[in-house]
């Protein structure tokens, strides 16, 4: 497990919709990468965590997998995504685990359940991100 962010990440790379809707990274192990999102000021109009924010954080744990995976020189960029919705969230923070499903040269897939406060998984997701030379 590695809870610290590598090296030769750029400092303060974090993109700006990670920042509105509150994402953080609290694990950066490739092989089990995990970030968390509040529910508060990301809900639809109903009050539930709006599926957009879910995909959000899908996007943004499979990708940050994809690149500290892919290492330095690398960049990545999410060419699928599929998700299921099987709970409501409705307070609280919703957290998001990446696990690798395959990783080659040039695409990486990764496997993303997500849970709320509770350990009740809300969604689960597949990713596959293009590894390219940055």
């Amino acid at each position: 497990m590695s809870l610290t962010r590598p090296d030769w990440l750029p400092p303060g790379l974090v993109s700006p919709l990670d920042e509105k809707l509150g994402i953080e990274i609290l694990d950066h192990d490739p092989d089990h990468l995990v970030a968390r999102m509040p529910v508060e000021g990301n809900q639809q109009p109903a009050g539930l965590l709006h599926g957009g924010a879910t995909c959000a954080l899908v996007e943004t744990v499979g990708s940050w997998a994809a690149a500290i995976g892919a290492g330095p020189g690398r960049r990545c960029v999410g060419v699928e995504l599929n998700v299921s919705y099987l709970r409501a969230a409705t307070r609280g923070w919703v957290t998001a685990v990446a696990t690798p499903a395959r990783r080659g040269r040039t695409l990486a897939t990764f496997q993303v359940e997500v849970s709320d406060d509770g350990g009740r998984t809300t969604a689960t997701a597949r990713l596959t991100c293009l590894l390219a030379d940055a």
